[in-house]
């Protein structure tokens, strides 16, 4: 029987020999876009990182808190605790960024549906005005929590019903109809 070999175990004083800069994100930052739509982040010590992307940590749980921008190697550069402490440009810029990446229509009323069988078409009013998508099936229908869902149509485009109880009556009773 042979001896088993230990292998010494990574300790703290391995993970304190990183520099401050890997250990935690940069919080200075100057975002822009280009003319052919592709984001850059300029760090406080003047490092300039292309291609960057924005994401939100909790993009429905809580939209405007925990975000990050992230290298092209999917490395976090930059961490922003809440969008509402930076300076107004900043955050705009910041938005627009996010906007260009998450595409996730709230549906404010479902007017009507075609068929209360699936596929069916849906016309409802959006925070991005009105439209209509079809329905291929129920299973499109998903709860993320007691009060939020998300339907996807056809084309596979997500949109977000926030609140269900806050929804009016018409809109629940159609809803109730498909769930």
């Amino acid at each position: 029987m042979s001896p088993l070999k230990q292998v010494p175990l990574a300790t703290q004083a391995a993970s304190e020999d990183l520099s401050a800069s890997e250990q935690a994100p940069r919080r200075d930052f100057e975002l822009r876009c280009s003319p052919l739509g592709v984001w850059s982040v300029t760090l406080d010590d003047g490092s300039v990182h292309e291609r960057v992307v924005v994401v939100r940590a909790f993009p429905i749980a809580a939209p405007t808190e925990s975000v990050s921008i992230l290298s092209v190697e999917g490395r976090e550069l930059v961490w922003v605790d809440r969008l509402d402490a930076l300076p107004a440009a900043q955050r705009a810029v910041l938005e627009e960024a996010l906007m260009g990446r998450e595409f996730m229509p709230e549906i404010l009323r479902l007017d009507s549906v075609s068929s209360f069988a699936t596929p069916s078409v849906w016309s409802v009013q959006t925070d991005r005005g009105p439209t209509d998508f079809v329905l291929k099936g129920e299973e499109d229908i998903r709860r993320l929590s007691a009060n939020t869902l998300i339907v996807a149509d056809a084309h596979g485009v997500q949109f977000l019903i926030r609140h269900l109880p806050s929804m009016d009556r018409h809109t629940r009773k159609l809803l109730d109809r498909f769930m």
